[in-house]
């Protein structure tokens, strides 16, 4: 069997994510997430702390940097006081040794615009890279691919998918 080329495994980005999906209960996405400037992955239990702890990565990193503010009624310093220098401490080649049991994504998040966030995913099992425009679009494409049983039927006009219409 000849082995397949790995064309979309790269990270490419100072905040690029592999997303570990370990399971799914009911709709909910469980596993990890990795990046570069940390040994060990954090654990998330549904789809909401995944994104919160994608977004506190990225506020972390301030990359990419923010269209609009967050607002709040609680008195925060300024995020240009909180800015610190963090170092990359595993290698891409660690990261991109990083799998699911149920699915591995590659996340490169390069816009955060009209507060949601925009970039490429790369499905590392099928080595399929897609550009998202929204968190609900980066969800909805790592559910489908992880719902490959019983692929959804595109319509025209619906949302990017990774089952090109034939």
């Amino acid at each position: 069997m000849e082995e397949k080329t790995r064309t979309q495994w790269y990270i490419g980005a100072p905040n690029g994510v592999v997303l570990c999906v370990r399971s799914l209960r009911g709709r909910e996405l469980q596993g990890e997430l990795f990046h570069s400037y940390s040994l060990q992955g954090s654990a998330f239990e549904n789809t909401d702390q995944m994104v919160r702890c994608m977004e506190r990565l990225y506020d972390y990193l301030h990359f990419p940097h923010p269209s609009t503010n967050n607002r709040s009624f609680i008195d925060q310093p300024p995020h240009y006081e909180q800015r610190q220098e963090r170092k990359k401490i595993m290698s891409d080649e660690n990261l991109l040794s990083k799998h699911g049991d149920i699915g591995t994504f590659i996340v490169r998040v390069q816009h955060r615009q009209n507060s949601s966030w925009q970039g490429r995913i790369t499905w590392m099992e099928e080595d399929k890279t897609i550009n998202f425009r929204s968190v609900w679009e980066m969800v909805h494409l790592i559910e489908s691919a992880i719902d490959t049983v019983s692929p959804p039927s595109p319509e025209e006009g619906e949302d990017p998918t990774w089952f090109p219409e034939k």
